[in-house]
């Protein structure tokens, strides 16, 4: 990061504001070691390797945080979708709760949720590193799915290899991009339009709305499950299947990600997830963004940068996108998000 000084020497204009330059630098470094705590950024983000359902060589461990929660139990296809003592989570410090279960007792494509309970009510929650998540064609309602194929997707193509030129960027929304009047999928990207966009001399494809979202107008904006690839386009091996089609023709994919809202579903987010407005996102006024209908994050909380942060992680490490393209930036810099402000330049 540059120092105030050079900020200053290269635009002159900013010279007024040299010393609050330098005094949102030094919050920004103290701020940074605080939270990384002498780790690297790599070392920090890795939330989605200890949260969420993972296997392990004797069976599934599964955690969560929930700091509010009472007791929290794992429910789904797999025991009928009741409480049971065997698959109660046992509560660790920190508000973390953790569940080891043999192998047997879940498998691949089963539902499941959570159920917790916290001081005067209770609730069913998506886990929120749950990274399958499918809809219900009958009740509409969103679940959790566990994803662990027999094997792992093979990749056979690198990232294009860096280049001077700049980007060239395709906006796509996969849904959007076929001619019927039906959601299109991966597959049908990936055949149809992955080499249009290649004939026409593009070198960067952006996608939106690959978070999982419930409503599906939202254009992928309201986000539910951040780290789920939309589940109503196909499987997460076809989405791989698209990004490396797209690097063995030239293509970078960067995703459209969103951290700077998301929805005040319960059922489906993280709203009041613990029962509390607070978790993630401001309590009262400052939570809300009224232009969006939607919370805000809170990301003065360690936990709340620890999860976006390993959200951007997961998505270069497990889909091998090549970069981001941040939405809502100005409501995440300013409380006031932008709204009936002029920007200029």
């Amino acid at each position: 990061m540059l120092p105030p000084k050079n900020f200053v020497n290269q635009d002159p204009w900013l010279k007024p504001y040299a010393s609050a330059i330098e005094s949102r630098l030094k919050y920004i470094s103290s701020r940074t070691r605080q939270l990384l705590d002498n780790k690297s950024i790599d070392e920090f983000a890795l939330g989605h390797l200890y949260y969420g359902l993972h296997k392990t060589e004797s069976g599934w461990i599964f955690r969560e945080w929930a700091p509010n929660a009472t007791k929290v139990y794992l429910v789904g296809d797999f025991n009928g979708w009741q409480d049971n003592e065997s698959f109660r989570l046992k509560s660790r410090p920190g508000g973390i709760f953790e569940l080891e279960i043999t192998h047997e007792k879940i498998v691949h494509q089963q539902k499941y949720k959570l159920h917790i309970y916290w001081p005067g009510g209770d609730g069913y929650r998506m886990p929120s590193y749950t990274t399958r998540a499918v809809q219900d064609p009958e009740t509409h309602n969103f679940d959790a799915q566990v994803w662990q194929p027999t094997s792992d997707y093979r990749w056979r193509h690198k990232s294009p290899p860096a280049t001077s030129q700049p980007p060239v960027i395709y906006e796509a929304h996969i849904g959007m991009s076929g001619q019927d009047p039906e959601v299109a999928s991966y597959r049908h990207f990936t055949k149809n339009i992955l080499p249009r966009i290649q004939t026409a001399g593009y070198n960067t494809v952006q996608l939106m709305a690959v978070q999982e979202h419930p409503y599906y107008g939202s254009y992928g904006y309201h986000v539910s499950n951040l780290f789920a690839a939309s589940s109503r386009y196909g499987t997460p091996e076809e989405l791989k299947t698209l990004i490396d089609t797209a690097h063995s023709l030239g293509l970078r994919v960067i995703l459209d990600i969103v951290h700077s809202h998301a929805i005040k579903n319960e059922n489906e987010g993280l709203a009041k997830f613990d029962g509390t407005a607070n978790q993630y996102f401001h309590a009262g006024e400052r939570g809300q963004h009224i232009a969006w209908d939607s919370l805000c994050y809170d990301y003065g909380k360690p936990e709340v940068v620890h999860y976006l942060l390993s959200n951007c992680r997961y998505w270069l490490d497990e889909y091998r996108f090549d970069g981001f393209r941040f939405d809502g930036v100005t409501s995440m810099l300013y409380s006031h998000h932008g709204l009936a402000k002029a920007f200029t330049s």
